[in-house]
């Protein structure tokens, strides 16, 4: 299978000539890959699936200045919610991929979209033979470390019910021993694999975080396309909890304006609490350069009276402003206590280990007599 996901920019140069008689001295001699032929499938409504073979499927604390090692399974997604910052992530995949002369000119524009956020929920790549990847990366990852699988895009999007690429990662994990994992997830087809969340907490801690940032279905769709309806997932993190996985709500993001107000807030703890939610996170929306054209638009067209103030809020930072995200945790900090929801840091602060063994050394020592 083609890969070209991970390869450097700079690798090829599309515009020099090639002759069919010459060998390739270096490996950035290649041909062009053309997408066309790793496409997997297409939908009725335009969605294609591309697969790629990555050479690393774990991005560390390090290269990503997060306080957790993450994996993606896919990048885009088909759920396609406005307010998704993963969307720079697509298009860097894309870019890179045309700088080292990886893909055509016309793939590109098909491949990134005309505003860079386009091609996001439209062209999905999936990360095929991810376990052999994933194995050589856990003997990277020292022990008592956090996993978070889905930090940028979601594990259990439509595309998981056929490639499986995410139940494929969860069977591999399950041999991993004192490590912490974290699941962001909005689709009910996490409950699909409760054998396998069961098997991996047995010997590793495990948070599984079904994102809704609102009880309103209405709403949600306003402002997510295609992600399940509320009521859905809300039943998903029952049968969880039911099952025994340890599984609680991510509001995330909390939208000024929107979402933020007592009544709405309240409503989406209260049903969180009725599901059997363990715990409950929220916090405010984050606007990166790549998401805001995308997010506007839906501002625009549901929320006109809020663009001059989002314009104002976000016009030198991605985050919200600092008092309005205090104010907020305020806010959740009192629904917390009033619903009954402990107040924790949950699966980051929480695994920060000196020098330890890494996952590696744990198998071989467990294989020794």
């Amino acid at each position: 299978m083609a890969s070209w996901a991970d390869a450097p920019a700079g690798d090829l140069n599309p515009k020099r000539p090639k002759s069919a008689a010459q060998l390739p001295l270096l490996k950035s001699d290649r041909q062009t890959i053309r997408l066309s032929d790793t496409v997997l499938d297409e939908r009725l409504r335009g969605t294609r699936f591309v697969s790629i073979t990555p050479r690393r499927v774990l991005n560390s604390p390090k290269s990503t200045g997060m306080d957790y090692w993450s994996l993606n399974p896919y990048v885009g997604c088909e759920f396609g919610c406005s307010y998704c910052y993963a969307r720079y992530t697509h298009r860097y995949v894309v870019e890179r991929a045309h700088d080292a002369g990886k893909i055509t000119d016309a793939e590109f524009l098909d491949y990134r979209g005309a505003h860079g956020w386009e091609a996001f929920e439209k062209r999905i790549f999936v990360k095929e033979q991810v376990v052999g990847a994933l194995e050589a990366d856990l003997k990277h990852v020292p022990l008592g470390e956090c996993i978070v699988i889905g930090t940028a895009t979601d594990p259990y999007q439509p595309a998981e019910r056929r490639f499986k690429i995410t139940r494929a990662v969860l069977q591999r994990l399950t041999r991993c021993e004192g490590l912490s994992f974290g699941i962001i997830t909005k689709s009910p087809l996490i409950v699909r694999d409760s054998d396998l969340l069961l098997r991996l907490q047995e010997r590793n801690e495990l948070q599984i975080h079904i994102s809704l940032i609102t009880h309103d279905a209405v709403l949600a769709r306003k402002l997510e396309a295609r992600s399940p309806v509320p009521a859905s997932r809300l039943r998903a993190l029952r049968k969880l909890v039911d099952t025994g996985v340890h599984a609680g709500l991510i509001v995330a993001p909390v939208l000024p304006g929107i979402t933020d107000d007592l009544p709405h807030l309240d409503a989406l703890f209260a049903a969180a609490k009725d599901a059997g939610a363990l715990f409950v996170h929220a916090g405010a929306l984050r606007l990166y350069a790549a998401v805001r054209d995308r997010f506007y638009m839906v501002l625009q067209e549901h929320f006109p009276e809020l663009v001059a103030r989002y314009t104002r809020a976000y016009a030198r930072q991605a985050g919200a402003p600092k008092e309005y995200a205090k104010a907020l945790s305020r806010r959740v900090e009192k629904l917390r206590k009033k619903h009954g929801f402990k107040n924790h840091t949950g699966m980051i602060d929480r695994y920060r280990p000196a020098k330890m063994p890494v996952q590696g050394e744990l198998e071989l020592r467990g294989s020794l007599p």
